[in-house]
């Protein structure tokens, strides 16, 4: 009876030994060996090869255009409006008459002070004849004099009058939207019209503190406008302020640009770079192959797949062994960005490829296959409201 027991035992100590052994040895190396076979397809990335471009430092700012000359028309007198000489959005030479109020009481006081002053001068003369004659006082010539004087300084009073109700353009430009009709009054500093000077026209920007010493008048400035996209426009540094904004730390600059098409208008926000130093070449690459991140901007680089040890790695469907790659995640340090394109100052070669799409779905060490059959295109601007 003991001895059937003791088979019984070593039959069941059989059986949990060799379960436990398949369970917990034999069945995860079956697992591991099946899993290091199995080899996952390379992922489908975009790449392109770093390039040399020469280019030369650009300092960006956002301004604002302003006229070489621009003011609003106003009255130094009140008065009724008789003529208007100009219509809307007309250019205009300078001295062009713009508009006449009424001069009817002022023309009637002057003929009355130019006949006062006649009267003045033939009492004067008299009293010349007279002093050389000895029958009168200097006392009287005095003040046969001052009367003359009186007299015709009152006409050149009312003379100024009427001039100052002939309005006239203070110089050549474009007259805005007209704010006034025919008999209207006006009181004084009443704004008629503004006339704004075109061309040339200026455009201020602000620069950090920083960069105070790569600005210098005559610089070259390239401006950009909302209005007419892709189209640059071009003037120079025209002055710089003497003094850095203190709430800000900004030296407020402005350019100068030609304007013969008048396509520039004064208040249109631009955007600015001036051009501050030679061209030098630099290694560039498309923006979307730099990924940004907390701890430093990295890109991915195509390079050769290291042979494994012991056995030949096989090459994906399609493809030469030669051209079997991996992903390399590098750190590198950015420079400037110009519209599509980022400089790499340290970390990337010119000539070495880089991932631009599809890093999402890769590590170091991962497996790709390059396909530029589908590349991203830059989509058009949306309108801005």
């Amino acid at each position: 009876m003991s001895r059937r027991f003791v088979v019984t035992g070593v039959v069941i100590a059989l059986l949990l030994g060799g379960l436990g052994y398949f369970q917990f040895v034999f069945k995860p190396r079956m697992i591991q060996t099946f899993l290091s076979q199995m080899v996952p397809p390379p992922a489908t990335v975009a790449a392109e090869a770093a390039r040399t471009e020469r280019w030369g430092e650009h300092l960006a700012s956002i301004g604002t255009l302003i006229s070489s000359e621009g003011v609003d028309i106003t009255t130094q007198v009140a008065g009724v409006i008789t003529e208007i000489f100009f219509e809307s959005s007309r250019d205009v030479e300078r001295g062009t008459k713009l508009v006449q109020l009424d001069t009817a009481v002022e023309v009637a006081d002057l003929a009355s002070a130019k006949a006062t002053l006649q009267e003045a001068e033939v009492a004067f003369q008299r009293q010349i004849d007279l002093i050389n004659k000895r029958v009168t006082s200097e006392a009287n010539l005095d003040t046969a004099r001052a009367k003359r004087d009186t007299a015709a300084a009152a006409v050149k009073r009312i003379e100024a009058v009427i001039a100052q109700k002939v309005i006239s353009a203070p110089f050549s430009g474009r007259l805005g939207i007209r704010k006034i009709e025919v008999g209207q009054y006006v009181s004084p500093g009443f704004v008629m019209v503004s006339l704004q000077a075109l061309d040339p026209i200026r455009v201020d920007f602000p620069m950090p503190e920083q960069n105070i010493g790569k600005l210098r008048t005559g610089q070259v400035l390239e401006l950009t406008v909302d209005a007419f996209p892709g189209q640059v426009f071009k003037g120079e540094i025209q002055s710089l302020d003497a003094r850095v904004a203190q709430d800000t730390r900004t030296l407020l600059v402005r350019g100068i640009l030609p304007n013969r098409e008048r396509k520039l208008l004064p208040g249109m926000f631009a955007n600015v770079t001036v051009l501050a130093g030679e061209p030098v070449e630099v290694v560039t690459v498309p923006r979307t192959a730099v990924t940004y991140g907390l701890y430093g901007d990295s890109v991915y680089v195509a390079k050769p797949a290291p042979p494994k040890s012991g056995q030949a790695q096989a090459a994906p469907a399609g493809q030469p062994t030669d051209q079997q790659l991996v992903a390399e995640r590098r750190f590198v340090k950015t420079g400037p960005v110009r519209e599509d394109r980022v400089a790499i100052l340290s970390g990337l070669s010119a000539g070495e490829q880089v991932v631009t799409t599809g890093q999402l779905k890769l590590n170091s060490g991962a497996s790709i296959r390059i396909d530029n059959s589908s590349p991203l295109t830059r989509p058009e601007p949306r309108p801005k409201q």
